[in-house]
C-alpha cells in the first residue's frame, strides 16, 4: 500500500493562499484507540477558516478539516466496536486528506442505507445545531427565536430544529433566493439584513417584546444588534465568529434586560465517547425520519479547497460545502 497521500496542508496562517495541495506521508496507527480511515468526504466549516487564519491555534504544519466520513482501514488494539470495513463518520481529526487517524471516542458508525456524503454534510453542523436547541437554550413551544445567517449550513438546520420544537422562527438572509430557502425550512419571518433594519423588523414582528433567544453565528458585526433584539430575561447564544471575535464589552449591558449570554462549544458538549455516540445516533435518526433536511450546496475536489473557502467567506453559499476525496 502506498506510503504517501494527498492532503490540504497549511504551513503558515493567513488567507486562502496558505492552503496547499500537497503529497505527504500517510498516517499510521500508533495508539491503542486510533482508527485509520480512508476518507470519502470531508465537510468544510467556518472552524476551518478560524484554523487557517490563526484565530484558533494549530501546531503547524497542519492538515485542515474537522469532520469526515469514509471506510475504516485499521484500528488500534483497544478499539472493540469499530472494525476494518466499517462505514464511519468522525470529528476532531484532520479530514482534508485521503487518510485520517481519528480517536475511537470521536468515531460513530454510519447506519446502513445512509449515504456517506449525507453523513459528512450533517455531522458537525447537525450536532452543533442539536446541542444548541437542547442544551445552550432549550427551545420551547411558543418561543420566538432569532437565527442569523439562516440559509447557511448551521442556520438552515437550526431553523428546522427550532420549528420542530413548536417555536416561531425569525431568520436573516442576504438575498431573496436565500429567503425562499429559509421559508421552505419553516421560518415564519425572514429579514434581509442587506436592505432592512434588523432591530426594527424584529421588534415589529414581536410587538416590541423581542425574542426569547438569539442564535448568532456572525459575532463581532452583529453582537450589538443581537443584544437589542433579545427580550427581557432573554438569551444570546454566540455560536460563531464569521465576522470576527466579539470585542470586550461592558457586562452591565446584560443587566439592562437581565440577559443570559453564552459562547458554547460543541466539543465541550461531546467530550465523552458516550455523549458523542448518543448525540450522533439521535442526529442520524432525525434525518432518517425526514425531520431534518440536509442541503448540500456544492461538492468540490480536494484540490479546489481554496475555492471552497472563498465561497464560504463570501456568503455565496446556502447549505453545506463538501470536499470529495
Amino acid at each position: 500500500m502506498a506510503s504517501s497521500m494527498k492532503a490540504i496542508q497549511i504551513k503558515n496562517t493567513g488567507g486562502v493562499e496558505v492552503l496547499e495541495h500537497v503529497t505527504i506521508e500517510r498516517p499510521k496507527i500508533t495508539g491503542p484507540t486510533d482508527v485509520l480511515v480512508k476518507n470519502h468526504f470531508a465537510g468544510v466549516n467556518f472552524i476551518d477558516k478560524y484554523h487557517r487564519t490563526g484565530l484558533f491555534t494549530l501546531s503547524l504544519p497542519a492538515v485542515l478539516g474537522q469532520e469526515g466520513t469514509g471506510v475504516v482501514e485499521a484500528v488500534g488494539e483497544d478499539v472493540k466496536d469499530i472494525q476494518p470495513g466499517d462505514r464511519i463518520a468522525y470529528i476532531n481529526a484532520s479530514s482534508y486528506a485521503e487518510f485520517t487517524i481519528a480517536s475511537s471516542k470521536n468515531v460513530a458508525k454510519v447506519p446502513d442505507g445512509f449515504d456517506l456524503k449525507l453523513a459528512a454534510a450533517s455531522l458537525l453542523q447537525g450536532l452543533t445545531s442539536l446541542v444548541l436547541v437542547t442544551q445552550s437554550y432549550e427551545v420551547k413551544k411558543g418561543d420566538w427565536i432569532f437565527i442569523y445567517a439562516a440559509a447557511g449550513g448551521c442556520g438552515f438546520l437550526l431553523v428546522q430544529l427550532v420549528k420542530n420544537c413548536g417555536a416561531h422562527v425569525i431568520g436573516t438572509v442576504s438575498n431573496d433566493e436565500k429567503a425562499k430557502l429559509v421559508i421552505s425550512a419553516g421560518a415564519e419571518h425572514v429579514i434581509n439584513d442587506s436592505t432592512q433594519n434588523v432591530v426594527e423588523e424584529v421588534m415589529r414582528i414581536t410587538d416590541n417584546k423581542g425574542v426569547h433567544a438569539v442564535f448568532d453565528g456572525v459575532g463581532k458585526d452583529t453582537f450589538e444588534t443581537s443584544l437589542a433584539c433579545a427580550r427581557r430575561l432573554g438569551s444570546l447564544i454566540v455560536l460563531g465568529n464569521a465576522s470576527g471575535t466579539v470585542p470586550p464589552f461592558d457586562i452591565l449591558k446584560l443587566s439592562e434586560k437581565i440577559l443570559k449570554l453564552m459562547r458554547p462549544s460543541l466539543t465541550k458538549y461531546i467530550e465523552t465517547e458516550e455523549e458523542f455516540k448518543t448525540y450522533t445516533a439521535e442526529l442520524f435518526a432525525v434525518i432518517k425520519k425526514r425531520k431534518l433536511d440536509i442541503k448540500i450546496w456544492k461538492t468540490y475536489k480536494l484540490s479546489d479547497a481554496r475555492q471552497a473557502h472563498l465561497d464560504l467567506e463570501a456568503r455565496k453559499t446556502s447549505g453545506k460545502l463538501i470536499l470529495q476525496l
